[in-house]
């Protein structure tokens, strides 16, 4: 059963590991109901994603422990 959720994504070397996100992301397009994206202006090469959720938690949960995988992110989930 697809149901709703939120997920937020911390890189904290974002030059460095944004290809890996992306790839992990664009191979879990179909779940991605919405992103949003911002890079932390200042000196410290931070970044955090938003992404609103519909799909199979089986999925999510893999996606997630995949994304978690990564050196330098953090990952935090939320049903609806």
């Amino acid at each position: 059963m697809d149901q709703l959720s939120v997920m937020s994504i911390r890189l904290n070397d974002r030059d460095d590991i944004a290809p890996q996100v992306q790839e992990i992301l664009t191979q879990n397009g179909d779940l991605i109901l919405g992103r949003f994206g911002i890079h932390d202006p200042g000196e410290t090469n931070h970044g955090l994603i938003t992404l609103n959720l519909r799909g199979d938690m089986q999925r999510i949960q893999k996606m997630t422990e995949d994304l978690k995988k990564l050196k330098g992110v953090q990952v935090n989930h939320m049903q609806a």
